[in-house]
């Protein structure tokens, strides 16, 4: 048996910290220019755009929490490691984000019937505006740094900062609209800002579901299985294997699996097995944090059997 923790050098380490790091500082600048802004300006959907800016941060902080759990090893407490720390964080962000989200849906339902002035000048519009150009600038740095080392957390990562801008350019036009219908159209401000809470709900939800999914042990999905068993049926000297199981954990995944080998040979050789069958499934799944493989000898009734795997 065999198990060994997922590792990264120190340039890929500091490379993966520094790009969410950077992420990290601009949300949290973002947000708060953004929503200082909106209240100052009367925007509703500024301080919405900000609010989804916060919730960037569940992401950020997430990889983060992993590639700091790639380095801490486990204790006498924590057999497994510390990473689903960072799913706790996620779970928690998660939760006020939705929170926060329909309390300005609410808001601005409410009092989209009232007299209000709306954006009174600029600012908010060029505040998104300059939100599109950071949030577009680190997507591309992002995922350019996630595909370099096959790490999917910094490609999802990646694809959350256009979300964030995605949802400025929705501020922009909304702003724009009403600084030049006039005040007759300050309704948009608002209904804007309900559009963009509706998004933030789901952003919040889906957060939440994967959180939990992790927190529940959920197997990954059925095709990365699928194709995990492949491999290992290919593998040569591997003559069937059972008791496959994987679960996620911090957005990686751990999985066992017995395989059963030719009970006539030598320790050495079934462990060389054990050790390609773990090299194949790294190699096709970059995002394993560990693999224990249990060695088994062929039962002499399985032998002639198809894949021999009970």
């Amino acid at each position: 048996m065999q198990s060994r923790k997922l590792s990264a050098g120190p340039t890929r380490l500091r490379e993966e910290r520094r790009v969410t790091l950077a992420g990290l500082v601009a949300n949290i600048a973002l947000a708060v220019v953004k929503a200082g802004i909106g209240l100052a300006s009367h925007s509703t959907a500024l301080i919405a755009d900000g609010l989804h800016s916060f919730s960037d941060l569940a992401s950020d902080f997430a990889v983060l929490w992993g590639i700091r759990a790639a380095k801490v090893p486990a204790d006498a407490d924590h057999h497994y490691g510390h990473a689903r720390y960072e799913t706790i964080v996620a779970l928690f962000v998660g939760i006020l984000l939705v929170a926060a989200a329909l309390y300005v849906a609410i808001h601005s339902i409410v009092t989209i019937g009232e007299n209000h002035p709306g954006p009174t000048n600029w600012f908010p519009f060029w505040a998104a505006v300059g939100s599109i150009v950071l949030k577009e600038a680190l997507f591309w740095v992002t995922r350019s740094v996630g595909r370099k080392y096959r790490n999917p957390a910094l490609v999802a990562n990646a694809w959350h900062h256009r979300t964030d801008s995605f949802s400025s350019i929705a501020v922009a036009a909304g702003i724009a609209g009403t600084l030049v219908g006039g005040p007759r159209w300050a309704f948009l401000d608002h209904l804007t800002a309900v559009v963009l809470a509706a998004f933030l709900v789901v952003v919040g939800i889906r957060i939440i579901r994967d959180a939990l999914h992790d927190l529940t042990d959920r197997a990954p999905a059925v095709e990365v299985q699928r194709r995990v068993e492949r491999i290992i049926s290919g593998i040569p000297g591997v003559a069937g294997f059972h008791a496959f199981r994987a679960r996620r954990s911090g957005g990686l995944v751990e999985m066992d699996v017995h395989i059963q080998v030719d009970p006539e040979l030598t320790v050495k050789q079934g462990h060389d097995i054990a050790t390609r069958v773990e090299e194949k499934v790294r190699l096709a799944l970059p995002d394993i944090a560990s693999i224990v493989v249990h060695i088994e000898p062929e039962d002499a009734a399985d032998r002639g059997t198809p894949g021999g795997s009970a």
